[in-house]
């Protein structure tokens, strides 16, 4: 596991045991936390803003269950340098709560980098949540992400722990990529829905964490019983959306316009953005801060009333038939495999094997993770005019083109959306809301995109078309 604080600029303020709160943390598990493969990005991200100018990152510590492996995770963040003098390394473990308490008395900022979340994240959100102690993380699993918020939002609520999931590529692009594209239909334009073509590109292999690999596999293998609960939780209404749903499409599509072959792609995201316009729909101008400034407030209220809400699905993209042939096969085989423990004890074992290469339990090199990089691609259909939406037999007839760029998603663009997520908590925690259990978006929405575009990440409007004819789901 892996921990790292950070001092507020603001008044620091007091644990419910009355410790002052001097740090911020970012928590891992040595097998894919801050020692692992993606928590140690996440220290090297953070270095960056480690004591810079300008910067309210001011402390830092890693915790864990290993010493020595968080010791060599610093080493190799710090990387040609040494590593800072005041960075501490902590012991705690999430099968030890009173650690987990410990941990959270003396911090104000925890990014939990462990995985997968529905085996190791709880214990974390749990003690988070009694203790007031803010909470990030980068998972992309929606049942712990739901359960966590029916399970603990009122607890953050009262005692001011604000609670974010889906920090990294799961949701943050999805997410600010989507809000970017319905903001570009301009009253009387209305969106419809939106698409995402994820492709994912490189000049070497491509190589997966195996940490979402076996997240995925778990997920797929316990989706019957996702849909069980959520059919038993209370239905929450949905957003008002102009005119008819999307149409369901082919299997595979070709999307002309960007030039790829597509097809759909069962990840968080949809269900994130889905959440995050629900809360928009309870809360029209965005969820206040704690004590917000008069320029956030008008900033964050001209942002939420340019968002608008539309249907929302993700396709995963390839330029080749035989990329898309792949990814099908994957497909298939977590399908089949992952509903039975022999199977799931097969996918885990032989990862390269079932991925087609795509995963392995070694991670990318260097060279790889360099060499690789995303494009998301958000295909919006609406109308010219929202009145054309309730006629009849309507069909969009206005199409606007978006994307978001930036580089490798797992091991780049992650650490990039986290640590900025957590330099916002840092140095605009009053602008934010006291506490609860929420989304990336409706939180960091009117102040992330341009920090994303500061460090990697570009938002672009490709174009704006008039349809005359049918148009692709």
């Amino acid at each position: 596991m892996v921990k790292q604080y950070i001092r507020r600029a603001s008044k620091d303020k007091k644990s419910k045991s009355g410790v002052d709160r001097l740090s911020h943390v970012v928590f891992g598990d040595p097998s894919s936390g801050a020692s692992g493969f993606t928590g140690k990005y996440v220290v090297r991200e953070a270095l960056k803003f480690l004591n810079t100018p300008s910067s309210p990152l001011k402390t830092l510590a890693l915790a864990g269950r290993s010493h020595e492996k968080l010791t060599k995770t610093l080493q190799w963040a710090a990387h040609p340098s040494s590593p800072p003098p005041d960075v501490s390394i902590i012991i705690a473990d999430t099968t030890d709560p009173p650690s987990l308490v410990s941990l959270c008395n003396q911090t104000k900022l925890l990014l939990n980098c462990v995985g997968p979340y529905r085996i190791h994240g709880e214990p974390v959100v749990a003690a988070c949540a009694s203790s007031g102690c803010d909470y990030l993380d980068i998972t992309g699993e929606p049942e712990f992400m739901e359960k966590m918020e029916a399970k603990y939002h009122e607890k953050a609520v009262e005692t001011g722990s604000l609670i974010v999931s889906a920090c990294g590529f799961d949701s943050i692009p999805a997410e600010m990529g989507v809000m970017f594209n319905t903001r570009q239909w301009v009253a009387p334009a209305v969106p419809n829905h939106v698409t995402a073509y994820v492709s994912l590109e490189s000049d070497k292999k491509i190589v997966g964490n195996f940490a979402t690999y076996e997240s995925a596999v778990l997920g797929v293998g316990s989706m019957d019983k996702l849909q069980e609960w959520r059919r038993s939780r209370p239905r929450k209404p949905r957003p008002v959306i102009p005119g008819p749903p999307p149409p369901k499409g082919p299997i595979i599509e070709y999307q002309e316009k960007i030039g790829l072959r597509a097809v759909k792609l069962p990840s968080a995201d949809a269900v994130v953005v889905r959440r995050t316009l629900v809360t928009l729909m309870e809360n029209p101008g965005g969820l206040p801060g704690i004590n917000e400034s008069p320029e956030h407030t008008e900033k964050r209220e001209a942002y939420w009333s340019s968002v608008k809400p539309a249907h929302f699905g993700v396709k995963i993209a390839s330029k080749s038939l035989l990329g898309i042939y792949r990814i099908i096969g994957v497909g298939v085989f977590l399908g089949l495999l992952s509903r039975i423990s022999f199977g799931r004890w097969l996918l885990l074992k032989f990862p390269s094997f079932f991925s087609f290469g795509w995963f392995r339990k070694t991670g990318p090199s260097e060279e790889e993770v360099r060499s690789a990089s995303f494009k998301m691609w958000f295909v919006g259909y609406g109308f010219s005019d929202s009145s054309l939406a309730s006629e009849r037999n309507s069909k969009p007839d206005m199409q606007i083109i978006t994307r978001v760029m930036g580089p490798e998603i797992g091991y780049v663009t992650t650490p990039i959306s986290l640590i900025q997520c957590a330099l916002i908590v840092l140095s605009q925690r009053e602008n934010l809301p006291k506490g609860g259990v929420y989304t990336p978006g409706i939180v960091f929405g009117p102040d992330l995109q341009e920090r994303l575009q500061e460090n990697g990440v570009s938002f672009d409007l490709v174009s704006k078309t008039a349809l005359r004819g049918p148009t692709a789901a």
